[in-house]
């Protein structure tokens, strides 16, 4: 029997541990209400995102650069230089230190939230590689990569120490599970409700599996009458599974049994100001989700933005 992976949903983290400086103008809204709508950079081309306190963390898939904003405010800064490669999946975890999925780096880098410093890198893979997303569990990170039917685990030592650039390993998933083309398989990760295996989307047939991380063995989720095209990020939240369905500008809505084998359908989230959300994190009582605008051709003046919802 599997022990529960016991995933960490993000410590408290002081305000003064993450004090910002304003550099993203913050749009509008009534005091003391968090605006709906978070101004990020132009032409800075989100994906991934996490949340600490009043914080969230943006990834930018232009240039691999990690923009904070505050949500009270709305205001923003960056704490991650350029790196010339894409900033994808993002987890905070109570240490306030961020995992960053690299994208077609192959790699995933971890940051210090109030520095930006990088404190550790981790290559995964060489091309053809898109490490896509990441969950944390109290004992490991593992990543999702869409180019290769494959998770990466990241054990964590005694009180999360990160471990030595070599001492990921490779877990190749089996079962149910079968790569489909050359397009995005798999792409979000969490775990289980009882926190003993994973579930994984895949983008291209809008199956949930669920994995068992000891063996890579996968099973489908069994979620009667639907799949989720276009599935993107997942957030478990107690039983509740939210799929973020890209280019449909939705969010589907699942209930979960305890291990995570089936689900209902229990609604979707829709909202006007969807530009194609990617992923999903929870704060202040709210879902936030960058808007990736893929049917937007990008260019360094395009606007880009992220939208709170209230969750179902």
């Amino acid at each position: 029997m599997n022990r529960p992976l016991r995933t960490t949903l993000g410590g408290a983290l002081t305000a003064a541990m993450l004090a910002t400086v304003a550099v993203a103008p913050a749009q509008a809204h009534p005091a003391g209400r968090p605006p709906a709508v978070l101004a990020l950079p132009d032409g800075f081309q989100p994906e991934g995102i996490a949340t600490a306190g009043r914080y969230a963390y943006f990834g930018s898939r232009a240039t691999g650069a990690i923009q904070r904003v505050d949500l009270v405010t709305g205001r923003g800064t960056t704490i991650g230089a350029a790196t010339g490669t894409p900033s994808l999946g993002l987890k905070v975890d109570p240490r306030g230190r961020l995992f960053v999925s690299g994208g077609t780096a192959g790699d995933s880098r971890v940051l210090d939230t109030r520095t930006g410093e990088v404190l550790a890198r981790y290559q995964f893979a060489t091309a053809p590689t898109f490490v896509n997303d990441v969950v944390l569990t109290r004992d490991a990170a593992y990543f999702t990569d869409s180019n290769r039917p494959v998770l990466y685990r990241l054990p964590l030592g005694r009180r999360g120490a990160l471990p030595p650039a070599d001492a990921f390993t490779t877990i190749t998933l089996t079962g149910a599970y079968e790569q489909v083309g050359t397009g995005v398989n798999l792409n979000g990760i969490a775990t289980t409700p009882d926190g003993r295996a994973l579930i994984v989307v895949q983008s291209t047939t809008g199956n949930l599996y669920r994995v068992d991380p000891a063996t890579g063995a996968s099973t489908v989720v069994d979620v009667p009458g639907h799949t989720f095209t276009n599935g993107d990020g997942l957030l478990l939240l107690g039983r509740t599974l939210y799929v973020v369905q890209n280019r449909l500008n939705q969010i589907a809505v699942v209930r979960l049994n305890h291990a995570g084998t089936a689900g209902t359908l229990t609604g979707t989230i829709t909202d006007p100001n969807f530009d194609v959300p990617t992923t999903v994190a929870k704060a202040l009582g709210r879902l936030y989700l960058p808007n990736a605008r893929f049917t937007t051709p990008p260019t360094p003046t395009t606007p880009y933005t992220a939208v709170a919802v209230r969750t179902h």
